[in-house]
């Protein structure tokens, strides 16, 4: 099966539905990932197929929570995930990717100009450090090991009534009974990613 119709097919299993034009993009996404893997170690996911299900899909797995949102930024973005399949998803969202490795910024950079990624932006920088005199309307991270670590590093970005999404694997019960008095769980929605078998989930909070 090619990657386009692996996409395809799991577009399809989780409601979602995309122009080719932008499918075209994702797939594009995951062979530039593939081609900078083999010198850069951007992800551990080396196989292609794989990262269809494992990036792209898991990635777009969190479009229906981010309706009514203008801006968002990917927290500790690495390789562009979750934020360059989003922005590609919803061209209508202005996207900023932020990490603070120089490699990895340096991928993020070609790719927005590769795959035209007009609404996109990509900060170099820490996120406890970077101080932009805006906030956005949601801040996702896929990448922060730890909920307090994200609200801490990150609350500060978030507008008054916007959105923090942490992605994680199983229910991180712990994490959450330790978050900070600062913040508050809204909900934890369990997400669906077709051909990956592990649990997924995410993780919403805002401002106590």
């Amino acid at each position: 099966m090619t990657l386009a119709q692996q996409l395809a097919d799991g577009l399809a299993a989780m409601g979602l539905s995309l122009p080719s034009a932008g499918q075209a993009r994702l797939t594009a996404y995951v062979c530039l990932i593939e081609k900078w893997n083999r010198v850069h170690n951007l992800t551990a996911v080396r196989d292609p197929e794989q990262m269809v299900a494992l990036h792209l899909l898991d990635s777009l797995s969190i479009l229906p929570h981010l309706t009514g949102m203008k801006t968002l930024l990917d927290v500790g973005t690495g390789a562009g995930l979750p934020g360059i399949p989003i922005a590609i998803a919803r061209p209508d969202l202005q996207v900023t990717l932020l990490d603070s490795i120089h490699k990895k910024v340096a991928f993020l950079r070609q790719a927005k100009t590769e795959l035209a990624l007009t609404n996109c932006e990509i900060v170099c920088e820490r996120a406890e450090a970077w101080k932009p005199g805006r906030q956005f309307d949601g801040v996702v991270s896929r990448a922060f090991s730890d909920l307090s670590d994200f609200v801490t590093q990150a609350g500060h970005l978030v507008a008054p009534a916007g959105e923090m999404l942490a992605m994680k694997g199983v229910h991180p019960f712990e994490e959450i009974a330790k978050l900070p008095k600062s913040h508050r769980v809204e909900y934890v929605y369990e997400l669906k990613v077709p051909s990956l078998d592990a649990k997924r989930h995410l993780v919403l909070m805002k401002a106590a």
